[in-house]
């Protein structure tokens, strides 16, 4: 009966036992510490890379399709004179959540002062950029309520900052488009007034966009009732492909182009997916890494007790309660381990914000520097599902570990081990 018994009283106390060191078996418990703790920082660094990694692409998929939106209707030659109507028509699909015209243009950006910088101009009706969350739920300053006629302009902080102006100030757009004169092309250029001020927390966006009112921007960019494309929201990202064969279907009377936001930045999210799965397989190797030292400490430990075992043997215990006591030595290190890298983990993701200014703030440099990295903070979302499988991972690895180690004691020859010692 004690046989069948998985884990008794008998197997957890002296597993517990082995793994209190007394004087003269120190070296071994040092190991076995050693695979902790190599363990823990595995599993902790893992939870944490990986809900970096889901935190950055959610939260570049986030602004770039905030800004951008899922698709992009444009003509095949030309501009679309009739926006308003084919926008009506592709609002009323029920995939759609938003549809705007706008008017977009590359331009140069000066000050009175002499400040420059390049930049993206989008012209929009003004209660459609109300209504786009990104930037009315992101103003730092003004108001959108000024955002109309033919003098407002909206600008982001980073490009603020890199001109040097605030709401209320001029900012010169120049077009490299200019007029054609009897004495040559002269460069368009207009001042507007800057009304507001966003910040969507991704550095491009920031330092390069520009908006202007639809009217406004038609007039500069000479585009009278015409748009550039209409940006189509969608209510559901992944119904990208569904919703742009129904824009066609609906506007099968209009030679039309459609850009889908996953083939326009395919490269860029699939770069993403890549260095998160290798990321996955470097930091899964520190914890074989951890188990293989796992499997040291128990092969130690079996040397070492060598005729413990025997005396234990010869007392009636059987090779299944031998091979528990030590499955229970390697399992209670794993386990410990993967616990407490789960815990170090998750605190670390929860603090990861205050953790990278308090580093910035000791080492006087830039962690996690916006212009390498797009985002001005770093992000981290956690997946239950994710943690779940490092813990899963972790565990497994630990008990695999402690399979051989603990076969070979069970199968230790009693009369053997005594005749060694």
């Amino acid at each position: 009966m004690a046989e069948a018994r998985a884990f008794g009283p008998f197997e957890r106390a002296v597993a517990a036992r082995y793994l209190l060191a007394r004087k003269g078996e120190r070296f071994v418990s040092v190991i076995a510490g050693f695979s902790l703790v190599g363990i823990a920082l595995g599993v902790g660094t893992l939870i944490v890379v990986l809900s970096v990694m889901g935190g950055f692409r959610q939260e570049l998929l986030g602004r770039i399709l905030g800004l951008n939106g899922h698709l992009g209707v444009t003509a095949v030659q030309g501009t679309l004179t009739d926006y308003d109507a084919l926008a009506a028509r592709i609002r009323a699909l029920p995939q759609v959540a938003q549809a705007a015209p706008v008017v977009e243009g590359q331009v140069l950006l000066t000050t009175d002062a002499g400040a420059s910088a390049g930049g993206l101009v989008r012209g929009i009706a003004p209660e459609e950029l109300r209504a786009r969350g990104i930037i009315a739920d992101n103003i730092e300053a003004g108001s959108l309520a000024q955002f109309g006629g033919e003098d407002a302009i909206v600008i982001g902080t980073g490009l603020a900052r890199t001109l040097d102006i605030g709401v209320g100030d001029r900012l010169t757009v120049v077009s490299p488009q200019g007029r054609v004169t009897v004495f040559g092309t002269v460069p368009r250029l207009r001042a507007y007034r800057v009304v507001a001020l966003f910040e969507v927390g991704m550095q491009e966006y920031d330092s390069g966009f520009v908006f202007l009112p639809l009217p406004a921007a038609q007039l500069f960019f000479q585009m009278p009732r015409a748009a550039s494309q209409i940006e189509v929201h969608l209510r559901n990202a992944g119904d990208s492909a569904a919703a742009a064969a129904a824009i066609r279907q609906a506007l099968s009377d209009r030679a039309i182009r459609i850009a889908d936001w996953q083939d326009a930045n395919s490269s860029f999210f699939a770069l993403v997916q890549v260095q998160r799965n290798v990321m996955f397989l470097i930091l899964t190797l520190i914890i074989l890494v951890a188990a293989f030292n796992i499997v040291s400490s128990l092969t130690m430990l079996v040397k070492d007790k060598g005729r413990d075992i025997a005396i234990l043997r010869t007392m009636g215990a059987g090779r299944g309660a031998i091979l528990r006591i030590f499955l229970l030595c390697g399992a209670a290190v794993g386990g410990v381990g993967t616990l407490a890298g789960f815990g170090l983990g998750l605190l670390f993701c929860a603090n990861i914000e205050s953790i990278r200014q308090g580093l910035m703030r000791v080492t006087g440099t830039t962690v996690f520097d916006p212009n390498v990295y797009f985002l001005t903070r770093i992000p981290a979302v956690v997946d239950p599902l994710e943690v779940a499988q490092v813990v899963g991972l972790g565990l497994l690895l630990s008990l695999l570990a402690t399979l051989l180690p603990s076969w070979r004691a069970a199968r230790l020859d009693p009369v053997e081990a005594l005749r060694d010692e």
